[in-house]
């Protein structure tokens, strides 16, 4: 069994895109030290966590602990690795769209995976590691990726009155904290991102790793820019304006690869 289990659930724009990014780059170097479960790994986890996030239904959540015992019992041997768990999906959908306001759902997700893990593995160390932001930004971040992503037409205003909360990760953080029932390290990405390798810098301290080889890890490519204002603007104009969905994505999509993003 793993010597470490750490648990990654987020948050959303918080540098986790890039944090996978570098774990996959060095993840042959960190092999004798590291087992990694990324999201392309664990699509139907994620699914059933996502689900949860919008339903709040015990059938929900009960998929969602089936699924991650599954995907405990297909590990292979890996005596005296850490195992990182990580997809910030697996908290569940990026709060401020519709009726769903916050991350409340993250709190039991964690400790239904905690309880799965202990069980699974018993006397195994677990811990939590969440990612965090500043609010203002938070909040800006999702807002501008919401434009991209969907259909969102609201003002930045008014969609920072109206998801004001969800952007309290502290808030959450607690409320993990007090629920699961194991370590919960929080770093920001104001601070992260300023560390060699970025926002897996922080993550990476807890597996324990020598000193020689974390010197040699690599930085992943930044992952998930933000737009250039113009280029946002546009995508807000065409989520107002396109109403076919399909011309609307095919719309946006040129918009971006215009800007060179993709």
């Amino acid at each position: 069994m793993p010597r470490r289990i750490i648990l990654h659930t987020g948050f959303h724009k918080t540098g986790t895109t890039s944090l996978t990014a570098t774990l996959r780059a060095n993840r042959p170097a960190l092999k004798p030290y590291v087992a990694m479960r990324l999201p392309p790994q664990m699509r139907e986890l994620i699914s059933a966590t996502r689900g949860y996030s919008t339903w709040r239904d015990p059938l929900t959540l009960i998929k969602a602990e089936i699924r991650f015992r599954a995907l405990l019992d297909g590990l292979p041997s890996m005596p005296r690795r850490t195992l990182i768990i990580t997809s910030e999906e697996l908290g569940g959908h990026l709060p401020g769209r519709g009726d769903l306001k916050d991350y409340g759902a993250m709190p039991e997700i964690l400790y239904q995976f905690w309880s799965i893990a202990r069980e699974k593995f018993s006397g195994v160390d677990i811990q939590v590691y969440l990612s965090t932001r500043g609010q203002r930004d938070w909040l800006e971040s999702a807002y501008w990726q919401h434009v991209k992503s969907s259909s969102m037409t609201l003002d930045l205003d008014v969609y920072l009155e109206r998801y004001h909360e969800s952007g309290n990760l502290g808030y959450i953080a607690d409320q993990i904290a007090s629920r699961v029932p194991c370590p919960v390290h929080c770093t920001a990405l104001e601070e992260s991102r300023l560390r060699p390798l970025g926002p897996a810098d922080p993550l990476l301290d807890l597996c324990d790793i020598p000193d020689a080889l974390r010197h040699t890890l690599i930085p992943g490519a930044a992952q998930n820019i933000r737009p250039d204002p113009q280029t946002l603007m546009a995508l807000l104009d065409v989520n107002r304006t396109v109403k076919d969905q399909a011309e609307r994505v095919a719309t946006k999509n040129a918009i971006l690869a215009k800007a060179g993003m993709k």
